[in-house]
Parts: C-alpha cells; structure tokens; sequence
C-alpha cells in the first residue's frame, strides 16, 4: 500500500508452539525478510492449551498498522473467543476480521498477500481461497 499502512494477521491456536510455529513458517515463506506484522497468540496465559482472550487482543494491538487485521484460527474455542472480542466491540483494534481460511494455508497466503501490500479484503480472500489448494 502506497500510504504505508499494512494488514497485520494474528494466529489464534490452542497451542502456543503451533501458533508460534505457523507464524515462523508463514513469514519464511513470504520472503523472510518481509515486514508483514504478525503475530501468534497461542494457549493460555499459564502456557497451558486453550485460547485466551487477552492474548488475542494483545497480539491484535500488536500488529495493527492502519490497514486491519486479519485472525485467522485453528479450532472451536479459537473462533468462538475471537466471535466473543469482536461482538464486545472494544478489545480489538478497528478493521479487525475473522478469516474463515484453513490455519496453515491460509495463514502462508495470508501473509504473502499481506507482503505484497494487499488491502484486507483481498489477504482474506486469498487466505480463504486456500480452501481450493488440492494436495493430491
């Protein structure tokens, strides 16, 4: 984006090595070098399973550049956490929105089109779009 705003993506995973994980991979596979905002925010404060609402919302903060923020979420609880801060209204940044995409995927193609300076509409797309990806 020419006003050098950018989309930030979260991952929400019941785990924070998979959260963590996935963001490492999705950034390496983006160039690496890229300075695309994102952060995991997997497990619970105590570093057990779960999901954590102020996690979410820390790492939301956290990447938000002015142009949204992308969550994309591995299981159940993930969504319904990030259902519940968005209906609260006030926790996560404005422009901030649920990606309906598979976690792995989506988070790699969410990312790449995030680095190419997509605007929110269009690294949500992409990152639903994973969806479609055949492996065999």
């Amino acid at each position: 984006m020419s006003d050098g705003k950018q989309v930030g993506i979260v991952l929400v995973s019941h785990s924070a090595e998979v959260a963590a994980s996935v963001a490492e991979l999705a950034k390496s596979l983006a160039g690496g070098g890229t300075s695309v905002p994102v952060a995991p925010a997997g497990g619970t404060e105590g570093g057990g399973l779960g999901t954590s609402s102020e996690l979410i919302a820390a790492a939301a903060a956290s990447v938000d550049r002015g142009a949204g923020v992308a969550v994309l979420m591995d299981l159940g609880s993930a969504v319904l956490t990030v259902k519940a801060l968005l209906a609260e209204g006030d926790e996560l940044p404005d422009n901030t929105r649920m990606v309906d995409a598979p976690f792995v995927e989506g988070a790699v193609a969410a990312v790449v089109t995030a680095a190419a300076g997509a605007d929110l509409a269009a690294v949500e797309a992409a990152a639903a779009d994973a969806y479609t990806y055949r492996k065999v």
